[in-house]
């Protein structure tokens, strides 16, 4: 899986543009709406062979079923886990808008409002939210099994190399009205989340975890970089706990600032957390550095000697954009990172899933499927010169 002797493999990072039957379906499911789930079962089926076969014929190495089965990258859990239910909102201040909606407030009320693929009208103002009101366990572990016979089914006779998502532990955790202290949340949803990764692994699939909490508090909220490293330590910790008992080559995790075309001003630059990501004992990382907020930042592994058995995927395709990149693009932005790295420590990827959301539709799903073979011929390029 992680042989990179021959050349530089390509990968992305999760979502997929979904059929929009598929989406009508996931949502109506998430909505409590009667479906026929033997129908879904099917389409979620042949929406995950489609999405094997595209990403095949664009010719990238380490492939996935496109999260094809789930709304988006974070709900998800929360259908199949028990422990949460609905609850009057406590803290109001706590769903203010963001540090970074209040310097471009202009920009959000035109953004939230557009790009959808679907006919959505402006939600109201909640008054209640997810909480955590008893212990956290698994109430319907069938669609973990699901998505893993999907994929393997779907990739069947390939030869592909496989890879499957699932959200870290401290991943947008709803507030806790059950444990004694945040560590014992964020450590026990470590435990019941172990099941979905040891899972994932036992079936011979690479994980790939999820992790914005890494990275996104410092951009939502006004607090210091000293405070984002206390809030973040916990959360390297949790995910350590989670993966202890599973081969760490079988592992990796992805940094992500958001996956949104927003200004993205306010994130906390990589040189400030990346020796608290090292703390990670997964041995792949796949990091934002395409986009034009981090595209820069491959210097900052100029300083840094990893050790033989870690990997970095740099994203080299912008996930947010519908430019498709030039395949020299890629080349130089692959070859930057193997020369400060060594080319046996780079996978080239993309710097977020293109379709965290399914019906969010932020890049056209041809122009997704013409992003991915640019980033495999940039490859091919990028060996040839390399090797």
């Amino acid at each position: 899986m992680t042989d990179r002797s021959t050349g530089i493999r390509t990968t992305h990072t999760g979502s997929l543009p979904r059929p929009l039957p598929l989406v009508e379906m996931l949502f109506a499911r998430d909505a409590g709406e009667p479906i026929d789930l033997g129908v879904m079962e099917r389409v979620v089926s042949d929406a995950v062979a489609d999405a094997v076969a595209a990403q095949l014929d664009a010719g990238i190495s380490i492939i996935n079923d496109g999260e094809q089965g789930k709304t988006n990258f974070m709900n998800y859990r929360f259908g199949r886990l028990s422990g949460f239910e609905m609850g009057p909102i406590a803290d109001a201040a706590r769903l203010a808008i963001s540090t970074e909606m209040q310097d471009f407030p202009e920009f959000y009320a035109h953004w939230l409002g557009h790009g959808r693929i679907r006919n959505v009208e402006p939600a109201p103002l909640p008054t209640e939210e997810l909480c955590c009101t008893g212990a956290v366990g698994w109430r319907d572990f069938s669609e973990v099994e699901r998505d893993i016979a999907n994929l393997l089914a779907a990739s069947s006779g390939s030869g592909a190399d496989l890879f499957m998502t699932a959200i870290s532990p401290g991943t947008y955790l709803p507030p806790n009205h059950h444990y004694p202290s945040e560590e014992a949340y964020v450590y026990a949803m470590a435990d019941v989340m172990s099941r979905e990764y040891a899972a994932i692994v036992d079936a011979g699939i690479l994980l790939q975890i999820d992790a914005p909490d890494l990275t996104v508090q410092y951009r939502q909220q006004p607090i210091t970089v000293e405070e984002h490293l206390e809030y973040m330590a916990l959360r390297v910790d949790a995910i350590n706990h989670a993966v202890r008992d599973l081969p760490k080559d079988r592992v990796r995790v992805h940094v992500c600032w958001g996956a949104d075309e927003a200004p993205h001003h306010r994130d906390i630059p990589l040189a400030e957390i990346v020796h608290s990501l090292l703390r990670l004992t997964p041995h792949g990382m796949t990091i934002p550095g395409a986009n034009g907020r981090h595209a820069h930042e491959w210097k900052v592994w100029e300083d840094i000697e990893l050790p033989e058995e870690r990997y970095i995927v740099p994203g080299v395709i912008d996930s947010t954009t519908n430019i498709i990149e030039h395949p020299d693009a890629v080349a130089e932005r692959i070859i930057r990172y193997a020369a400060v790295l060594g080319r046996d420590h780079v996978v080239a990827g993309v710097d977020c899933g293109f379709d965290t959301i399914a019906d969010f539709g932020q890049v056209d799903p041809k122009i997704v499927w013409a992003k991915l073979r640019s980033l495999s011929e940039g490859a091919a390029r990028a060996t040839q010169w390399l090797w």
